[in-house]
């Protein structure tokens, strides 16, 4: 079923542009042009990001930022082996992907700690890139709340995430 849900979607946007009289193709065009611009807009924002998020690997201070918080993640329930999932991932979604891999080959798919590591990757963000994105393209300079009330959310979610895969 699935294998024909694009086709068919796919279909009925073109009948329903011929049914409006709407020209698709020049559409589709003025919409790759657009990409193609927001793509050239947003590339230095997201290359800082890859930029940073490479450079706190490689100098170590993620292994540090884990080793200091990884006692407080432990009280909070969450398995001191996440701790590093949980700071990269507000940054990094290739590299928190990457990092789980890591967890599941480690540690097992059945495993408490690899079903937390999948909760977690499921019911969280990468926040400092969405932000990247949208805020960019939106112009919205001040963030003064958005930035931390989501990282408290994905706190939040990573915590109960554990404590579900706990319960089940």
């Amino acid at each position: 079923m699935s294998a024909y849900i694009l086709p068919i979607l796919f279909l009925l946007l073109i009948l329903y542009c011929m049914y409006k009289r709407i020209n698709t193709y020049d559409n589709f065009v003025k919409g790759a042009k657009g990409a193609i611009k927001l793509v050239v807009d947003i590339f230095p924002f997201i290359a800082s990001i890859l930029i940073a998020v490479a450079l706190l690997r490689v100098s170590g201070i993620t292994a540090w930022l884990t080793d200091i918080l990884s006692p407080i993640f432990t009280f909070l329930g969450v398995p001191p082996e996440l701790t590093e999932l949980v700071l990269l991932r507000p940054f990094t979604g290739s590299g928190s992907y990457a990092l789980l891999e890591d967890i599941l080959t480690t540690y097992g798919a059945d495993s408490y700690i690899s079903r937390c590591a999948c909760v977690i990757m499921g019911c969280s963000e990468t926040i400092f890139y969405v932000a990247t994105v949208y805020f960019s393209q939106t112009k919205v300079k001040k963030l003064l709340y958005a930035i931390p009330v989501a990282l408290f959310c994905s706190i939040i979610g990573t915590i109960l995430a554990c404590l579900l895969c706990r319960v089940m």
